[in-house]
């Protein structure tokens, strides 16, 4: 068996026995919690038994070149992905707890499932059994496709918003608290991107 196969291996363990038995579910995974800057993105996505990805792992495992091929491969394959997201503004209001579970609902809007697998969080108000699993993008295959187009999804506004406000190197750190990061916030103070209840101890 090479390491892509056991991997796969170990992420169907949780999903199989849920397709096995007819169960309708999906995986939930979000990206971007611990940023200065940017929204929280959540992705939810409805998986088939086959045919399975051989690449589809935990976001953070594969290279940027790879996330994005893999995210157009479970963009052809799913059978429902639903992306949700709270602005920076939203989590400065609620915090980012409340933000990221917001992100969640929204994504899960018209998810054909009944149970929802996510990574780590539950109690998320969905429309469905909340199953939480600590570690999920590493143990379970739906959690992890989530975590990549979860990922993909915030790494393509991280990029735009570097277009937009050029002087913080977003595309390059995706507005976590890089030296670079906190460099540019010192120099230029914060942009409308930016976390305000995040950063103050930063400016």
């Amino acid at each position: 068996m090479t390491k892509r196969e056991e991997r796969l291996s170990i992420l169907t363990q949780t999903d199989g026995p849920l397709w096995a038995q007819g169960v309708r579910f999906a995986g939930m995974d979000e990206a971007g919690r611990g940023p200065l800057a940017g929204s929280v993105v959540a992705a939810c996505v409805v998986m088939p038994p086959s045919p399975l990805l051989p690449w589809v792992d935990d976001s953070k495992k594969l290279s940027p070149q790879r996330r994005e091929k893999v995210y157009d491969e479970i963009l052809a394959t799913a059978l429902f992905v639903g992306v949700g997201e709270a602005s920076a503004r939203e989590i400065d209001q609620y915090n980012i707890l409340e933000a990221t579970k917001m992100a969640m609902r929204r994504a899960a809007e018209g998810a054909p499932a009944s149970l929802f697998l996510i990574d780590a969080l539950s109690g998320l108000g969905l429309p469905g059994e909340e199953r939480g699993i600590i570690h999920g993008d590493a143990l379970s295959y739906s959690i992890a496709a989530a975590s990549i187009v979860a990922k993909v999804t915030r790494d393509r506004q991280m990029a735009a918003l570097d277009t937009q406000y050029p002087l913080y190197g977003f595309a390059q750190h995706k507005g976590y608290g890089t030296a670079q990061h906190i460099a540019a916030l010192r120099q230029y103070g914060p942009c409308p991107a930016h976390r305000v209840t995040f950063i103050g101890h930063f400016v």
